[in-house]
């Protein structure tokens, strides 16, 4: 079997959870070659299925066998943030900066990586996003007038959305809903999907309005593409995560140009939020006006959401606590305050669960990091990936979530509340860092956000501590979310459209 045939029966397996064979072929596919294209090839699948220790070793060995190319110390950066080492990581960054200055993925990935990072400042992170904006607007060519605006007295605003995640990923989830909703007298929506995965959230999306793949069309041709199609008002739903098309809108495609779903902005009129996730003073941090809505999300539950299970404490007799978030979240700070709640519970579990848990390089060090701090290694359960479903149900498993930090929970804080499990939270000051907030005050449960660290520990131990309170929760807390503004499509998307249409109109009566 030649070595294609191989990485392709390697996915495969992948797909079908077959770790085993998976690891087995790759290990085969590393002894017979120095192929530089094939190893990144192998890399990848296994990063992509959290075998963070065994994709580290392959990408090394590709940077030996090519030393000039790149790529391969820009997919061991981005290990070093999946394993939450970020320090490594932005030292990678910041090297790999220097030696290719313009190149748009490192760039992307070094602002990305900032906001898991809890020692980048705020002003340091608004500098970056800042100077990000100057460098994309001199590949562009140059600054750009803002285009003609369009009479809107006998027609619908035309707005195009772009993003690389119009797919079973947070932000399609998160979109697919509203784009259906649209009145089509008052908005016409024209989507660019940049990304390469295509399943039944871009079958959805692609049945409610016009979708454009073009997440092979370069950005000189994507944005004469959206001038053609005559958008109003264009919106980012990918700031700098990726498959990101900001540099798009750096050739200033549209009169209006918005941020929703991202988390950096910068040639942009607006950024839409709410008024938890911008609260008092976080207009420094932007250079574009904010926008609070009543709501910055809108939730749906998937067709295939479990029913609430028993609390199951119930069952246990032992509170369970629990987070399913990105393990690039899980830095030091994070595992020193969950160890201090355990230590406060000597009988408690916590269950994490990601991708990255299929590594046992990597379970051992986090298993070690909560030794270290004299919690027994048996409290902690780490578990691997599983289908959607799979995950949704594991929450049958977890009495409390506790939200990482400084960046908290999106979707997966909405999945983990709508299934009966209350989340404490504690926002600081970057955005990401205040999502599981606004839901809980949306909710109307604002008194499981902590104002500080030790108040998070608190919240945390006391509500642990009162189980009639947990079995309230776990019943209640859907039909709450249910008839919360968070979950009420039609209410978000009639205000969204208002909103853009006096933006544009605004806009248009200050040229």
């Amino acid at each position: 079997m030649d070595l294609g045939s191989q990485i392709d029966l390697a996915r495969s397996y992948a797909a079908a959870g077959r770790f085993d064979e998976m690891l087995a072929i790759c290990r085969d596919i590393c002894t017979k070659t120095d192929h530089v294209d094939m190893l990144l090839a192998t890399g990848a699948l296994l990063a992509g299925y959290g075998f963070l220790s065994e994709a580290r070793l392959v990408y090394q060995r590709a940077r030996d066998c090519a030393p000039t190319d790149l790529r391969a110390q820009v997919n061991l950066a981005n290990l070093a943030r999946e394993a939450a080492e970020h320090s490594n990581a932005r030292s990678l960054y910041e090297e790999l900066q220097q030696k290719l200055p313009n190149h748009p993925v490192i760039r992307r990935n070094a602002l990305v990586g900032q906001e898991y990072d809890p020692a980048v400042s705020d002003s340091a992170r608004k500098s970056a996003a800042v100077e990000w904006g100057h460098w994309a607007i001199a590949q562009a060519g140059g600054f750009k007038p803002r285009p003609a605006f369009g009479d809107l007295e006998s027609r619908p605003l035309r707005v195009g959305y772009v993003s690389g995640d119009i797919c079973q990923h947070t932000v399609g989830l998160f979109v697919k809903d509203v784009l259906k909703a649209h009145d089509p007298e008052q908005v016409v929506s024209i989507v660019y999907s940049a990304g390469m995965v295509k399943d039944w959230v871009t079958n959805e999306v692609g049945a409610a309005c016009t979708l454009h793949d073009v997440c092979s069309v370069d950005d000189a041709s994507l944005a004469d593409k959206i001038r053609s199609d005559n958008i109003d008002v264009l919106v980012d739903l990918s700031g700098h995560t990726g498959g990101s098309r900001l540099t798009v809108f750096a050739h200033r495609p549209a009169p209006v140009m918005i941020s929703w779903l991202g988390y950096f902005v910068q040639y942009l009129d607006a950024v839409m939020l709410d008024a938890w996730h911008a609260s008092e003073g976080v207009d420094d941090q932007f250079i574009e006006t904010i926008i609070r809505m009543r709501s910055r999300f809108c939730y749906k539950a998937v067709p295939w959401m479990p029913d609430v299970a028993i609390a199951p404490v119930t069952k246990n007799g032992y509170v369970t606590f629990g987070s399913f978030n990105n393990t690039a979240k899980l830095n030091d700070g994070v595992i020193e305050v969950w160890s201090k709640i355990l230590a406060a519970i000597p009988d408690a579990r916590l269950v994490l669960k990601w991708r990255t848990f299929n590594d046992a390089v990597f379970r051992q060090r986090v298993s070690q990091a909560f030794v270290d701090r004299g919690i027994a290694a048996e409290r902690i359960e780490l578990r691997g990936p599983s289908f959607h479903a799979d995950l949704l149900k594991e929450y049958g498993d977890i009495d409390i979530g506790l939200d990482p930090f400084p960046f908290t929970g999106g979707l997966t804080s909405c999945e983990a509340l709508y299934c009966g499990v209350p989340v404490v939270t504690v926002p600081q000051s970057r955005v990401v860092s205040r999502q599981t907030f606004s839901f809980l005050n949306q909710i109307g449960l604002q008194e499981l956000a902590a104002q500080n660290i030790e108040e998070y520990i608190s919240i945390s131990v006391e509500l642990a501590n009162n189980l009639d309170r947990l079995k309230t929760l776990r019943a209640s807390l859907r039909p709450r979310m249910m008839s919360s503004p968070l979950m009420d499509v039609q209410c978000f998307t009639r205000e969204w459209e208002d909103r853009l249409i006096s933006l544009y109109c605004e806009i248009q009566a200050n040229e």
